[in-house]
């Protein structure tokens, strides 16, 4: 069983940057591909950016290209998600996510672990 603990997430001003994490646990964490994903109030949840195993290949959401950025340390089972330049339309409930195969994908049916989310709200 693969365990995932987010964090960082909280209130911040436009503009502002913003790190969140996630920590894994249960599995070797350097065969995972991993992602986060949000869910607006009221929304389907939707694809953030995703990261393959080795770290090599990654992808994001054309709404967070150039402001947010994802990286992982193999040695600390963590995945981070950096956010800068926030705007008030990233305030979402942020989830981290874990696949097996270790590739990374931008479905969220791909993955099957996730965490139980952290909030992020921006205000303006």
């Amino acid at each position: 069983q693969v365990q995932l603990v987010e964090s960082g997430g909280g209130l911040v001003q436009a503009g502002d940057s913003l790190r969140v994490s996630c920590v894994v646990s249960g599995r070797t964490f350097r065969t995972l591909g991993m992602a986060w994903f949000r869910q607006h109030a009221g929304k389907e949840r939707e694809f953030v950016a995703a990261i393959s195993s080795s770290g090599g290949d990654i992808a994001y959401a054309d709404s967070v290209k150039g402001r947010f950025s994802i990286s992982r340390d193999n040695v600390k089972n963590t995945v981070y998600l950096q956010m800068n330049s926030l705007k008030r339309e990233d305030t979402a409930v942020y989830y981290c996510a874990a696949d097996l195969s270790g590739f990374r994908y931008r479905s969220e049916d791909a993955y099957e672990y996730w965490g139980q989310g952290t909030q992020v709200t921006v205000s303006s």
